[in-house]
């Protein structure tokens, strides 16, 4: 199946510090992103939405900054082209503006439809962060 790269800027009026655990943690990702997502004892995260678990691992981390998540089909070890959605905070140097940028790579829908949901998912979570 061919994969979509989908990349976006959102400008969130709060601070690194506030905004980060909502993106990079289980509980602040369940909040706005997924219904439900744990971490299991091998530090996988698993994703509940839509009725389904999907399970990625964090391949990158910096602290208030950048945090991507790779998503793995649990079952098929032979996958090599996994899906991954990255969320990087970005700071315009004259204005303060906080920004924060989506990478979606996935198969699961055209641009089109992954610009409308995540134009919600952001709404969402303006709503909670007061951004």
């Amino acid at each position: 199946m061919v994969k979509n790269k989908f990349v976006a800027d959102y400008q969130i009026n709060t601070s690194r510090k506030i905004l980060f655990p909502y993106l990079s943690t289980a509980s602040g990702l369940s909040e706005w992103f997924a219904d439900d997502v744990t971490i299991n004892e091998d530090k996988t995260y698993i994703f509940h939405f839509d009725g389904e678990d999907h399970y990625a691992r964090v391949v990158a981390l910096r602290t208030n900054m950048h945090v991507k998540f790779d998503f793995y089909d649990p079952n098929n070890h032979d996958e090599s082209d996994h899906s991954y959605i990255e969320f990087k905070l970005e700071e315009n140097d004259l204005t303060q503006t906080l920004f924060l940028k989506v990478i979606d790579y996935s198969d699961a829908y055209d641009g089109d439809e992954l610009e409308s949901i995540w134009e919600s998912l952001i709404n969402n979570l303006k709503e909670i962060i007061g951004g």
